[in-house]
């Protein structure tokens, strides 16, 4: 009788062995799954950043037989009493002024005009998405002969009408504004996609209660489209954001950063002191800063964009 008694509390527990080797293996399996991309993560994103933040706290200079000594905080406040610092963080406050209020403001007229499937929507769709795809060098490149002083393409027409124009790339009042509207030129297209997708997502019901209602084509516009827009608007800042900051071969390839310091970006002043200067700990620290004043500003966009979803919803 015991044997027979055993037989069944044995055969029991087999069914549940296996139950929890697959419990383990459901609990390890998409962590391997994983691995190799949190690796990457790790050795090409996070790596560096906690190297960044490790040579902002170094003086170190290439070439240099000193070794790397630590400074602490020296490097952070040599660069925030450096002059070409502080012009080059109101140069790109301007820049990126300057470029998100008109770009995002024709990404949505576009956006407006092209939401219908039509045939000349589609055409529309075409020509202003167009210059998104040009690589921002190529478009500097194209940029550099429309804004050549007395012989290019702006300068021609409009000495055809009379006009005298600025050296758009050599007058320093002039050319960070120059540099605007190649930005503007390249990004408005791109951030149409968003509006597009954004417009698509507003319920038709709530409109055609607004028309019901009285409400005219501006009184739409402001009351109904725009506050169901506020989650794309703040994704789109986000991301125009992160290029304002992160795009700097135009200025590289129209005027490196000047006159006079004129269109010096924070990405040009990184470049100079890490490449030019060869003050890496400098360099470090003002890309810690960079990336901080960027942090802050997209996370304020991000909780715009969670509560205008909370209000949609």
């Amino acid at each position: 009788m015991v044997s027979l008694d055993a037989a069944p509390a044995g055969a029991a527990a087999l069914p549940q062995a296996r139950i929890a080797r697959r419990q383990r293996r459901a609990l390890w399996f998409p962590y391997a799954l994983l691995a190799p991309s949190l690796l990457f993560l790790a050795l090409f994103t996070y790596l560096p950043v906690i190297r960044v933040i490790v040579d902002s706290l170094y003086v170190s200079r290439h070439g240099s037989p000193e070794p790397a000594r630590f400074a602490g905080l020296t490097n952070f406040r040599t660069v925030l009493a450096d002059p070409a610092f502080q012009q080059a963080l109101i140069n790109n406050l301007v820049y990126a002024l300057g470029t998100l209020v008109p770009t995002i403001v024709l990404a949505l007229l576009f956006a407006l005009a092209v939401q219908r499937s039509t045939r000349l929507a589609a055409v529309l769709r075409t020509i202003f998405f167009f210059p998104s795809l040009v690589p921002l060098v190529a478009a500097a490149s194209l940029f550099f002969f429309i804004f050549l002083p007395g012989v290019g393409l702006l300068d021609h027409h409009l000495g055809k009408l009379g006009l005298s124009s600025p050296n758009w790339l050599g007058d320093s009042d002039v050319a960070l504004w120059s540099i605007i509207g190649l930005s503007v030129w390249k990004n408005a297209g791109y951030y149409m996609l968003f509006y597009i997708a954004g417009l698509q997502n507003i319920p038709g019901d709530t409109v055609e209660a607004a028309m019901i209602d009285g409400a005219n084509g501006l009184q739409r516009l402001w009351y109904v489209i725009l506050p169901a827009l506020a989650p794309t608007t703040a994704f789109v800042v986000v991301i125009a954001l992160i290029n304002v900051l992160t795009n700097v071969d135009h200025v590289v390839v129209l005027t490196k950063g000047g006159p006079s310091n004129a269109t010096n970006l924070l990405l040009f002043y990184i470049f100079q002191e890490a490449h030019e200067n060869h003050n890496y700990g400098k360099a470090a620290a003002a890309t810690v800063i960079s990336v901080a004043v960027l942090l802050a500003i997209s996370l304020g966009s991000i909780r715009t964009m969670e509560r205008g979803g909370r209000g949609a919803a």
